[in-house]
């Protein structure tokens, strides 16, 4: 990589579209009134701040890490209606997601979604008969309208087909079913883009030190920039408290003496190299309620996941030892062996879902939606799932609307005229985007290799075509990041301009894959952060 010494230097924040200095932004945010401040950056933060901007409030967004920086980029990363959730007999919500699920694949994010084939593998001796999930996937599909073909049973010769690594030992059949699958973290980001398009002033690095009061009644937040040491404040009309498992770390700050109001689940994830291409997905019924996924993703295998209580401090979450065991012992009902040693691991990765505070197991517990109000007007909002973010943002917005004495005033664009399927950033058929990288480069240079230009197309969309421009401007930002990933060095340079990358992690772990891929060595490491730094050599 010594070429890229002679990359030009392009500054930060260069000229020509790039976003606004740190600074710039804390003097936006310090030196205005906002309808909304938005405290947590995670999905479902962001998707309240892109309708909310939508509707013509002016909103603020805050988080003390990055965007999608903990649970929101530590999902199973599906876009699902919930299998599981039919024996419960909730119909309604299968429907409903289902809904969510074919808006966001097919007409919001088309960039961002590819559709995933799972196969549900019945073992003799297992939880669930050939019949009963033969039937639960016909009426799975009914309720998606067929929209990704029709639930049926096959045996398990033909399931070997399209996975080679299937444990064929006491299969009986193969149940199969569609639904979508995601990278999180790039549709996080693409939603903050979309956010600030609608007119929303975003921050992340940017953790609260306390709450601003007027009267008795939230109005705002100090804090302190991470990256500098900067301390500003933000002043607003209505505080949205969105930061996930530490929604009641923020309540306490509201009101020392707030109860409890939600409970954690940890679950954790591996990813490994694969020993042989999947052309399907595995969803292995462990008991009852619970199912373990071996997901091809990224050129990889994912596995997971867990679901267990948690009580520790939510950054402290990892994934132990005893995760490791849980998730391969259960991986191997239907996974063979070869496909499950240890020396495959590249990355693992544990995120916590927030449930509705009570007693009860937390893998029965409902991925519902939590909205509280404070006694100085802060609103706590937490829960929910991956796939419901954009109904999730206008479900709290709806709730904002309906507040006594309407805070926000009446001059908001309701949320039911706000449109109903806006979509993301780039989007774009990412077939089509990849086809004109490979011909032409997108019509900015020379064509690519075949894995870059179908990762550009499936993580940027059309936004691609802006990432070969800079390379081709800069040849030595065409080159790999590392040989055995797809990602070449203008996404890092792009990363920086465009979408809020500050730290090496941003970059390697949630705006390319180098981390989940076990590449981020120590050089590929240290140039990045001296291309972050605005520096062309490490």
């Amino acid at each position: 990589m010594s070429t890229l010494q002679r990359v030009p230097a392009l500054g930060t924040h260069p000229a020509g579209g790039s976003l606004p200095t740190r600074a710039e932004t804390r003097d936006q945010l310090s030196n205005a009134t906002y309808d909304l401040l938005v405290i947590g950056g995670g999905i479902l933060g962001i998707s309240t701040a892109w309708h909310a901007s939508q509707s013509g409030l002016r909103v603020a967004l805050v988080d003390g890490g990055d965007f999608a920086g903990a649970t929101s980029s530590a999902s199973s990363k599906l876009l699902h209606g919930g299998l599981r959730y039919l024996q419960t007999g909730a119909v309604r919500l299968v429907a409903e997601n289902h809904f969510e699920r074919r808006a966001v694949s097919r007409q919001v994010a088309p960039h961002l979604a590819n559709p995933l084939t799972f196969y549900l593998p019945v073992y003799k001796g297992g939880p669930h008969g050939a019949a009963k999930l033969g039937a639960g996937v016909f009426a799975y599909s009914a309720l998606s309208a067929f929209g990704d073909g029709v639930g049926h049973v096959i045996s398990p010769a033909k399931a070997r087909q399209a996975v080679p690594e299937l444990r064929t030992d006491n299969l009986k059949a193969v149940a199969v079913y569609g639904d979508d699958q995601m990278n999180d973290a790039r549709m996080a980001l693409m939603t903050v883009r979309a956010a600030v398009d609608s007119g929303a002033t975003v921050l992340n690095h940017a953790e609260v030190t306390g709450l601003r009061f007027t009267q008795g009644r939230v109005t705002g937040a100090d804090l302190r920039d991470r990256m500098d040491g900067t301390e500003f404040g933000v002043d607003a009309r209505l505080v949205l408290n969105a930061t996930g498992p530490w929604v009641d770390h923020l309540r306490k700050m509201e009101n020392p003496d707030a109860a409890p109001s939600i409970r954690l689940s940890k679950g954790a994830h591996l990813v490994l190299r694969r020993t042989a291409p999947w052309k399907a997905a595995l969803a292995t019924p462990i008991d009852k309620y619970r199912i373990t996924f071996a997901l091809p993703w990224e050129d990889m295998l994912l596995l997971g996941t867990t679901d267990e209580a948690y009580e520790g401090e939510p950054g402290d979450v990892a994934v132990n030892e005893k995760d490791i065991h849980q998730i391969l012992d259960e991986a191997a009902f239907s996974v063979r062996d070869q496909q499950l040693t240890r020396d495959l691991i590249t990355y693992s990765f544990a995120g916590l879902r927030v449930l509705p505070g009570g007693p009860g197991d937390t893998s029965k517990a409902k991925r519902e939606t939590v909205v509280t109000e404070g006694r100085g007007g802060m609103l706590s909002v937490a829960g929910g799932k991956w796939t419901t973010f954009r109904h999730i943002g206008r479900t709290v917005l709806a709730k904002l609307e309906s507040l006594p004495g309407h805070p926000l005033g009446q001059g908001m664009e309701p949320v039911s005229r706000l449109p109903k399927k806006l979509p993301l950033p780039g989007i774009a058929s990412p077939n089509a985007v990849a086809h004109r990288l490979l011909i032409d480069g997108g019509g900015t240079g020379p064509s690519m290799a075949v894995d870059t230009a179908r990762h550009l197309a499936t993580h940027y969309g059309s936004l691609a075509f802006d990432i070969v421009r800079l390379a081709n401007e800069y040849p030595a930002l065409s080159e790999r990041i590392h040989p055995d990933a797809p990602e070449i060095w203008a996404q890092v340079v792009y990363a920086r301009d465009h979408e809020w990358a500050e730290t090496v992690d941003d970059v390697l772990r949630r705006r390319t894959t180098l981390t989940i891929r076990g590449l981020d060595t120590e050089d590929i490491r240290s140039r990045v952060d001296a291309l972050l730094a605005g520096r062309t050599s490490a």
